[in-house]
């Protein structure tokens, strides 16, 4: 295993600097132990990142590259993380606890987001309006400027990637904050803007608390965009803060996402995405199918299942886990996993029956085990609160109306999915549920070319797909009058 250096820093206009709040521990949650230690950001750091993102954005020099160009180097900062894939996932499994191979699978996605938005940016075409024979009208897109990204600690690489990819691809600059809990294998994107040549000040990285460094950020008057992915609670003071100064805001803030599992579904092949779609980076995932909703008829059988798999889980230190399969990492910290685990005792003590796991595991790291409850009710704590764990709930419904109630029974709409062999119900299902994206037969089916975002609190604005490119610039429209005309 590679050497872990024992101190890292922030990366600011081109320099890797210390932070004025000090030093912050970077807990790994498979033991315990610290990691390592990393510099903490502080107001004025934030400040001397975005001065240094709008001087560079303020020079022209991005908007000035020929599209391309600017996509060829984002492109190659993708290839800069499959360079040090092996590196960065190792850091990425200690220090957020995901299984190494998961780790793996996240860096690769990271860098398919630079490779795609890359390919993208000389898209980005405006149009020409006719507005008679006495003017030329037409429409050009132009980068806000400095955006600012709040990054989530569950998949800190490929969120990175995500947002950095965007803005990159459409001439903005970026100030990023990494999650403080999980903020050493974004380092990497610092030494891939270095190694790749975009000017000083165009990538800046700076790690602190979100009540100093990211309220800081977020309220600053000379950022142009925020992008944030998190809680409600967080989107909710970050909007606040940015609509202050008339600042627009995409908001990724979790779910309560629902799998409507109809009487005619194959439930052998659902096997596969309940592991995935409740037990991947052990439930952390805020497109989590945290909750299904089974048919009476298929309820007993869908239950076997689920517990057989959340049972065949080996559960443990995520970088002891190398392969692909059916294995499992810690949470974050002990304090997330305790309140999984408080969660989980509330819902039995309203009724629902443990069917398997619920409880924290006794050994060191922040381990819960795999967990499903039954004969859960809507009205229930935990079939409307996100858990952001290795839980999951089951509800059955006897009428399609009742299913669909249900899965639009929370303040959330991030996913949802359907698991049917009808074609025509999957449609009309699909186009009922309140989400932004629903998987019909697949947990997770899609890629960075399919939008994602959500309706309700689950947040606003897209991310992937093209759709994601129109958050990082606006219409400018210019008309001209024509001589003699």
């Amino acid at each position: 295993m590679q050497k872990i250096k024992s101190y890292w820093q922030n990366f600011i206009d081109g320099d890797w600097v210390d932070g004025a709040s000090g030093r912050i521990d970077i807990v790994n949650p498979g033991n315990g132990d610290i990691l390592a230690q990393h510099a903490l950001a502080d107001a004025a750091d934030v400040d001397r990142a975005v001065q240094a993102a709008k001087r560079v954005h303020a020079s022209g020099v991005l908007t000035d590259m020929r599209p391309v160009e600017r996509g060829r180097m984002v492109q190659a900062m993708g290839q800069y993380l499959i360079d040090h894939r092996d590196e960065i996932a190792t850091m990425l499994s200690l220090e957020q606890g995901k299984p190494l191979w998961e780790a793996q699978v996240e860096v690769a996605g990271a860098a398919r987001y630079f490779e795609y938005f890359g390919n993208q940016a000389e898209t980005l075409e405006g149009r020409s309006i006719p507005l008679g024979a006495g003017y030329f009208d037409f429409t050009t897109n132009e980068p806000y400027g400095v955006s600012a990204q709040i990054i989530p600690w569950n998949f800190p690489v490929e969120m990175t990637a995500r947002s950095l990819s965007a803005g990159l691809a459409t001439g903005n600059t970026v100030v990023v904050k990494p999650p403080e809990m999980t903020p050493l294998s974004n380092a990497w994107f610092g030494h891939a803007a270095e190694s790749v040549g975009w000017p000083k000040g165009t990538v800046n990285l700076v790690c602190g608390h979100g009540h100093e460094a990211g309220a800081a950020l977020s309220a600053h008057p000379d950022i142009n965009q925020v992008v944030f992915t998190g809680s409600v609670a967080t989107g909710i003071a970050i909007a606040s803060a940015a609509a202050k100064n008339v600042v627009p805001c995409v908001l990724e803030l979790g779910g309560k996402s629902a799998a409507i599992v109809h009487s005619d579904a194959d439930l052998e092949a659902m096997e596969t995405d309940i592991r995935k779609g409740i037990f991947t980076n052990a439930g952390q995932v805020c497109s989590a199918m945290s909750r299904i909703i089974v048919h009476e008829s298929r309820h007993d059988e869908l239950v076997q299942r689920a517990v057989s798999i959340a049972e065949s889980l080996s559960v443990g230190p995520g970088i002891e886990r190398t392969q692909f399969g059916a294995n499992m990492g810690p949470m974050i910290s002990v304090a997330q996993r305790d309140r999984a685990v408080s969660l989980v005792s509330e819902a039995v003590s309203q009724g629902a029956a443990l069917s398997a796991g619920g409880r924290a595991m006794n050994i060191p790291g922040a381990f819960l085990e795999p967990t499903v409850l039954t004969e859960v009710h809507p009205n229930m704590t935990i079939a409307k609160t996100e858990v952001f764990g290795p839980v999951l709930s089951v509800l059955t419904f006897r009428e399609d109306n009742e299913a669909i109630e249900i899965a639009n029974g929370t303040e959330y709409g991030l996913v949802g999915g359907v698991f049917t062999r009808d074609v025509d119900r999957a449609t009309q299902v699909a186009r009922q549920i309140r989400a932004g994206q629903v998987y019909v037969n697949e947990w997770f089916a899609g890629g960075v070319e399919t939008p994602f975002g959500g309706y309700g609190k689950s947040g606003y604005g897209r991310e992937k797909g093209r759709e994601a490119l129109w958050n990082y610039v606006q219409t400018k429209n210019i008309a001209i009058k024509l001589k003699g005309s």
